[in-house]
């Protein structure tokens, strides 16, 4: 059990020395991409091989998250702690295990296999949700701690009071990275002064965007990064319960979750009296049936409770009547993982990176036709050109950027003519897409943008509740529209009567699924009209 500060500060420094009577570090990725190839196979062989051999006693080998580039997985990386130097190596394979070992002596064993960690996919991105990420083994809570790991939260136990953590994050700038880009110091803030006998944290892990996987992959890197985010939200808004509700489709997820909250709980950082303080905070996943509509607020809210995940009509909002009636604070998995280093290095450092009005990074999950797919986190304000030539390595070869979509069925499509644009709210916003939770998907020449827009609509279609009439019969009704233009057998006043019932669709709807599912639709005939009149039949 750690009682304060100081015996925080003893068991980091205790951590770092057991670590430093290693002076090589074997890291491999065993994040759900590396996974699927076998990773976590090899790095139980690789450990079985440096162990065996008494010359690489001081070799020590350890399972860590993704590092991003999954296009390149399986994923392993070689730390010199004398020379403070990371060496990457990509596409590795069993076999490749001797050579791997044997670099410590040979510098030009396994060269092929080399990569490069100077090139622009690494050195143009700004980590702080993923600081971790491919560094701390997920599940070891010490390895977690040894990296000012739940420094922010008893720092903010001992020495700040709940209205001290609100102005921080106020001061920050940090808005919700689910999607809706909401003040987060503002959300907690009217939650704190709302007088309730209990009050809840909830975080949104559902992530259900076709393409996103953004949270997935912080939540199997650094799950207790996720949690001290949400004790220090208990803390700072009254709160003595905390829910993570992860969709039961990412099984690595809530392993590392679970035992991360089993782990907190034997320490005394999860509990009663937390820290020695008199503060208790208790935190529990919930799984998800993979409903997309649950990851709207009030809908997640329901299905927590056990009921139909279905949404309410607002007001009243969750800061007032929220999880079983009582005031809630609500935010995704990435809002909660910035909040520790805001909290270790000030609002006012993180109000510094990005723009005025996004501040701070942002996690994005390139897929599509890119070269570099995978997770990668930069400084709002970026151009996306910059995150999709330089970091994402441009489209793959023999191909011909067309368009970006962005925000999920909620976004819309962007074409290459505006990739000057920088990735912010309100930039997004004014040409007609979002950056909701960070799934980024490119698209080459070979792309229908009608099938596209298409696609989006059959998704929202068979995601929608049914519960109004706008969404359940709208999304039919464009699905089947759309059906006519792709086939090539719509007419004119189909293409009229698309528009306008996209705008019915969208500002009569209940919730955000069924309010932005036209977006796609909307974006594509904004930007590709053409291939719409591609699919009017003139016969």
């Amino acid at each position: 059990m750690i009682q304060s500060l100081e015996e925080l500060h003893q068991l980091a420094q205790e951590k770092r020395a057991q670590q430093d009577t290693f002076t090589q570090e074997l890291r491999v990725c065993i994040g759900s991409s590396c996974a699927s190839l076998g990773s976590n196979e090899l790095q139980k062989e690789l450990n079985q091989y440096v162990t065996q051999d008494e010359s690489k006693k001081r070799c020590t080998t350890k399972g860590v998250g993704c590092n991003g580039l999954c296009s390149s997985a399986i994923m392993v990386s070689h730390y010199d702690k004398h020379k403070q130097k990371e060496t990457l190596y990509e596409n590795v394979t069993q076999e490749d295990i001797p050579a791997l070992v044997n670099r410590f002596e040979n510098t030009q064993a396994l060269e092929e296999k080399l990569c490069d960690m100077n090139g622009s996919f690494f050195t143009k991105q700004k980590k702080i949700v993923l600081e971790n990420a491919g560094v701390i083994d997920p599940d070891n809570i010490e390895d977690y701690i040894g990296k000012e790991g739940y420094l922010a939260l008893f720092t903010a136990l001992e020495e700040l009071s709940p209205n001290d953590i609100i102005e921080e994050i106020k001061l920050s700038g940090l808005r919700g990275r689910g999607g809706g880009g909401y003040p987060t110091g503002l959300k907690w803030e009217t939650v704190s002064k709302v007088e309730a006998e209990q009050k809840y944290i909830v975080c949104n892990g559902d992530e259900g965007d076709p393409g996103a996987f953004m949270d997935r992959a912080v939540m199997e890197a650094d799950p207790h990064k996720v949690l001290e985010g949400m004790i220090i939200a208990g803390f700072a808004c009254g709160a003595s319960k905390g829910y993570i509700y992860v969709r039961a489709e990412y099984p690595i997820a809530v392993e590392k979750l679970n035992r991360a909250i089993k782990q907190a709980r034997r320490l005394g950082i999860l509990g009663t009296k937390i820290a020695g303080s008199g503060f208790d905070f208790d935190i529990e996943v919930r799984l998800g049936g993979g409903a997309f509509v649950c990851g709207e607020a009030t809908a997640l809210v329901a299905s927590i409770e056990g009921k139909r995940g279905n949404p309410r009509q607002k007001p009243p909002h969750l800061s007032d009547q929220g999880l079983w009636l009582a005031p809630t604070v609500l935010n995704n998995v990435e809002t909660f993982a910035n909040i520790a280093p805001i909290i270790r290095k000030g609002g006012e450092w993180y109000k510094n990176i990005g723009t005025p009005t996004s501040t701070g990074t942002k996690v994005f999950a390139l897929t599509g036709h890119i070269k570099n797919t995978g997770l990668v986190e930069v400084p709002m304000g970026i151009s996306l050109q910059e995150l999709i030539d330089d970091i994402g390595g441009g489209v793959q070869e023999g191909s011909t950027l067309k368009a970006i979509q962005t925000g999920g069925p909620s976004g819309g499509c962007i074409p290459k003519e505006l990739l000057h644009t920088t990735v912010e709210y309100e930039s997004f916003k004014a040409i007609g897409s979002i950056i909701g939770s960070g799934g980024l998907i490119v698209m080459d020449e070979s792309s229908n943008m009608v099938e596209v827009a298409r696609f989006f609509m059959e998704f929202c279609q068979s995601e929608s509740c049914g519960k109004c009439v706008p969404c359940r019969v709208g999304t039919t009704e464009l699905t089947q529209l759309l059906d006519k233009f792709v086939a090539k057998k719509a007419t004119q006043s189909d293409f009229e009567l698309l528009k306008s019932l996209c705008e019915v669709v969208q500002n009569s709807s209940l919730c955000g699924l069924g309010q932005t599912a036209p977006n796609p639709v909307l974006s594509t005939i904004k930007y590709f009209e053409d291939e719409y009149l591609k699919g009017i039949c003139h016969d």
